[in-house]
């Protein structure tokens, strides 16, 4: 298979078609080899239009997603990032080829042994993992006063845990994905100062809620 000519397939039929102009995003899709990340038996597909199965019923996002996170975010060389759900390592790659550092937490202890391995041998060095569930709060993963630059949410909630908004450093962006099948919006948090935050709706997806995410209280009539 010929890696290269589909990686430049991939960029400029589905990443570009999809909004992803910034050409530092681009240029890294370049750079980190998205095949290295996926599973022996899905490498063929690895550049296709679709979420790829990486065990424990998980997902690998599909690529143009990916991209539009990075974009979205926008980390600078300064920041300080923060991702819950590693998978398989390749976001995360994304992201800490943008940023300073990349903290990222992941539920399943085997998930994040193989995004080890995957990170260096693509020789990317600044990324701390850790163990464990992250969905309810950041704090025990990393400082009761951290704050980060950068969070995103690899998978959907049904609504946006305060405690990760409060982790965001002022200037801060959080993506999430919020919502309920079959309706999910795609959310930019911006925090403007110590108490205010913005957020703008990017676009409508639906992807695999994260796990064991709080559920908000509910009515029933």
């Amino acid at each position: 298979m010929d890696f290269e000519q589909a990686r430049f397939n991939m960029v400029e039929q589905q990443i570009r078609t999809w909004e992803v102009l910034d050409q530092n995003v681009l240029d890294i899709l370049f750079q980190v080899k998205r095949e290295d990340f996926v599973p022996i038996a899905y490498r063929a597909i690895a550049f296709a239009d679709m979420e790829i199965p990486i065990g424990e019923g998980q997902l690998m996002m599909a690529p143009k997603m990916e991209a539009r996170i990075v974009q979205e975010l926008a980390p600078k060389a300064t920041d300080r990032a923060l991702e819950i759900g590693t998978g398989s390592g390749y976001l995360t790659a994304l992201l800490a080829s943008r940023a300073a550092t990349v903290t990222s937490v992941e539920i399943f202890d085997a998930f994040s042994q193989n995004a080890a391995g995957n990170l260096a041998r693509a020789n990317i060095r600044n990324v701390i993992l850790k163990v464990g569930d992250g969905a309810a709060s950041p704090v025990a993963f990393t400082g009761v006063d951290e704050k980060f630059d950068v969070i995103v949410l690899t998978g959907s909630v049904p609504a946006v845990p305060q405690a990760y908004l409060e982790a965001l450093a002022e200037n801060g962006r959080l993506f999430v994905i919020v919502g309920d099948a079959p309706v999910m919006k795609a959310t930019l948090f911006t925090r403007s100062s110590s108490k205010a935050f913005a957020h703008a709706e990017i676009f409508e997806t639906v992807v695999a809620p994260l796990i064991n995410a709080k559920q908000p209280s509910r009515f029933d009539f």
